[in-house]
């Protein structure tokens, strides 16, 4: 294998990890989702449905943001029924951002789009390399140099 493949998945990468691209792809899935989801706060709901209840300390590094922005992005979630605030069994004067069964649903609704839109742009590729993708791109995320 040469440098070269290597450069090639660092540039694909580069073009999936950055901020615009995602806020982008963000935007387009939130469309229609009522006011409190957004781009701005579907990486809120997305983190709490993969981590499960948490601080908004500990999920800022996840989401790219510091404590007050996730902090102000879940206060909308909260206003809008999709999240609530739960005291910290492990320290009283902490709460979590938990999702409510509101938010569970939403979750569950951008996850078909998202679904729903990689099918939709893998539809002109043949199903066993769409398959074939689907199977190196997990193994990449799990044994590479994201792991």
């Amino acid at each position: 294998m040469t440098n070269e493949v290597g450069q090639d998945i660092a540039d694909a990468l580069g073009i999936l990890l950055r901020r615009g691209t995602r806020a982008q792809l963000h935007k387009r899935l939130t469309e229609g989702m009522g006011e409190a989801v957004d781009e701005l706060t579907y990486p809120v709901l997305s983190a709490l449905a993969r981590t499960g209840p948490r601080s908004a300390a500990d999920l800022a590094p996840d989401v790219g943001l510091d404590r007050s922005g996730v902090t102000r992005r879940a206060s909308r979630l909260e206003a809008a029924g999709l999240v609530r605030r739960e005291q910290d069994p492990a320290d009283r004067r902490a709460h979590l951002l938990v999702l409510t069964e509101q938010g569970d649903r939403a979750v569950a609704e951008l996850r078909t789009r998202l679904a729903d839109h990689i099918l939709a742009s893998l539809s002109s590729w043949p199903p066993d390399e769409a398959e074939t993708f689907a199977r190196h791109l997990r193994r990449f995320a799990v044994e590479g140099p994201f792991a």
